[in-house]
């Protein structure tokens, strides 16, 4: 109603989702009769796996679903603590594991419990957007440390350091794969990271939904260094269940019955019947492995092809499915280039004032998560949009 007293609050005031808002003008674009190909989100190409849906339909013939405890069913808690010990050789307390509505729910809790408004919080740039996005909305203040090629596009302990001398940090959030960029931290890079944030009192925190997913190099997990470390991870990209909105964190033990509390109050809990399916999909490994292998080809098809197109600048595809790319040649500024490529090649990509505010004009993220061939087909359809 026009001239009301009401308005929206100012923690609403957060940016728009850029990845989003291009998945939604994709959509329109369908709507009209459009073919569109999804280069825009993190969105595995492959179903969830056989065991999880054999699992889900097991379920549903028993048909009640019901509020499960706030962190999460007994079965699920302890078939994660045991995949660290399996996949890292490191034990973790199921009592420790959190079982959360995806990872962007555990990133909620853990801001919410780990910091008090003003705090400051190191992020690097490039980097997911939500973490600032969600921070800011929740009183926090972010620290974008931008990283570079000399540091390998990773965050070192010496700008973490830097950063903190110029006034304290409360926490450092870390990704390794890192969304855009696809960079893997070398296991010493981030062991010596992790011992120095825990030497300043800075709470890490490690986004690790991406393991599972490298190509060059070893994913390792932040809890084989830091005892007071917050891992977030989640089944939605190895283990092709983003719909499913189910993720788990391990938390050190301080944080346990706060995490349980907010969650008990913000959530309830996780959808019952995706924790009883995400039991399985730690049974699935031969068949996620070969979904995996398909996410190689289409990044070896990009590394292939992209250059000989005109987008020879990116930074190194180590892990994840994104390929970070420069749009120089073409544009100096990303939105509206992407904004064309949608409408005139029907390719949805996302800008990189998503993922960084002083630099991304220059650069977009082409997801890689799709099928073949709608890689070969982006590919194409670049080629003559381009050519």
């Amino acid at each position: 109603m026009s001239g009301s007293k009401f308005h929206a609050s100012r923690r609403s005031a957060v940016d728009p989702f850029l990845a989003m808002e291009v998945l939604k003008a994709a959509g329109d674009r369908e709507a009209a009769g459009h073919h569109v190909v999804h280069m825009e989100v993190g969105q595995p190409g492959a179903p969830a796996p056989r065991p999880v849906l054999a699992a889900a339909r097991a379920a549903l013939k028993d048909g009640r679903f019901r509020y499960t405890d706030a962190l999460g069913i007994r079965a699920l808690r302890e078939r994660i603590a045991a995949h660290y010990g399996e996949a890292y050789g490191t034990e973790v307390a199921a009592d420790r594991i959190a079982v959360t509505t995806g990872s962007s729910a555990g990133f909620n809790l853990a801001f919410l419990a780990a910091f008090d408004p003003g705090n400051r919080i190191a992020l690097a740039t490039p980097g997911y957007p939500a973490y600032r996005n969600l921070l800011g909305a929740l009183g926090l203040e972010v620290v974008n440390i931008e990283t570079s090629a000399d540091s390998g596009y990773v965050m070192t302990p010496e700008m973490l350091v830097a950063a903190h001398e110029r006034a304290p940090l409360a926490g450092v959030l870390i990704a390794s794969p890192g969304n855009p960029t696809g960079t893997v931290m070398h296991p010493d890079a981030l062991r010596t990271l992790v011992q120095t944030a825990e030497r300043l009192g800075i709470r890490f925190i490690s986004d690790e939904i991406y393991h599972g997913l490298v190509y060059a190099g070893i994913a390792e997990t932040a809890l084989k260094h830091a005892r007071h470390a917050i891992v977030v991870n989640s089944f939605s990209k190895y283990y092709c269940m983003t719909g499913w909105r189910i993720g788990w964190m391990v938390l050190p033990e301080d944080l346990v019955r706060p995490i349980e509390r907010i969650a008990q109050n913000l959530y309830i809990s996780a959808p019952d019947i995706s924790q009883r399916a995400a039991v399985a999909a730690f049974d699935a490994t031969e068949e996620l492995e070969a979904v995996k292998a398909g996410y190689a080809a289409n990044r070896q098809l990009l590394l292939d092809k992209l250059p000989a197109i005109g987008f020879d600048d990116f930074f190194p595809v180590d892990g994840a499915f994104y390929v970070y790319a420069s749009v120089r040649r073409f544009s100096n500024d990303s939105v509206d280039f992407t904004r064309r490529m949608l409408d005139e090649a029907g390719v949805a990509a996302t800008p990189g004032p998503d993922f960084d505010r002083e630099r991304g004009h220059a650069w977009m993220r082409f997801s890689f998560a799709g099928t073949g061939e709608d890689m070969a087909e982006a590919v194409a359809r670049l080629g003559r949009w381009l050519g």
